[in-house]
């Protein structure tokens, strides 16, 4: 058992990046509202790594999804899909082994969105899309899934504050809930920490950052998960 303090992590994390076992590519995903980009960000300052983002406001065609899903989800869908694609080939330009990366995405995930979102003549367009790509995306040594129930999720889309968020409608929040979960549930490709997020504060609150941390450390292979019980504070 772990004493859970910070110093006792900085060495613990020190003692594997000397060892070369601390992994170097963790990507963070969950549906909107999990928390992801502000855990992504906390990351990358604790192991000192470079940070890639997801720059869904640089989308022009999300405000207008939010707002008329119907007539503007392939747009939306296709930008993020180029989007991603050429941050991919940014990354593979670089020598991969210059600096480790935390990434709040997982390009393994490029049609879960989709599938929600694009009737089926929609996703077979898109589908072809994603196929003549042919991005070879970098495997993650670690994937955390940051997991909360769509009423968590709303509440936390509601706080944040971002205008255009504000019409996401509930059931396209369920069915993407829905997707996550089913999606994690098959994914394989890389060890996986799944993170209950509904009770917990990754972000303001030091006592459950450290025991995220605390469980990573441990994570070499397979399945993980995280549920911790809510502290009184």
């Amino acid at each position: 058992m772990h004493s859970l303090n910070e110093k006792t992590l900085t060495e613990r994390i020190e003692q594997r990046r000397t060892a070369g076992t601390l992994p170097r590519f963790i990507a963070v995903e969950g549906p909107i509202g999990a928390g992801k980009t502000s855990l992504a960000k906390r990351l990358a300052m604790t192991f000192g790594y470079d940070l890639l983002l997801e720059q869904a406001d640089d989308n022009p065609f999300l405000p207008r999804f939010y707002q008329d899903p119907a007539r503007y989800a392939l747009q939306t869908e296709l930008f993020f899909l180029f989007q991603r694609a050429d941050q991919l080939r940014q990354i593979q330009q670089q020598d991969l082994f210059a600096g480790p990366r935390i990434a709040d995405f997982l390009i393994d995930k490029n049609r879960l969105f989709a599938q929600v979102t694009l009737d089926e003549d929609e996703f077979e367009l898109y589908r072809n899309v994603d196929d003549h790509l042919t991005v070879d995306a970098p495997r993650p040594d670690l994937v955390i899934y940051l997991q909360a129930p769509p009423q968590v999720l709303r509440q936390r889309i509601g706080h944040r504050g971002n205008d255009f968020e504000q019409g996401i409608a509930s059931d396209y929040l369920d069915k993407l809930s829905n997707a996550y979960t089913e999606f994690f549930h098959f994914y394989d490709r890389a060890p996986l920490l799944i993170v209950n997020a509904a009770e917990i504060d990754l972000v303001n609150h030091d006592r459950d950052y450290q025991q995220l941390i605390s469980e990573l450390l441990d994570i070499r292979s397979g399945r993980h998960y995280f549920n911790p019980r809510p502290l009184v504070r």
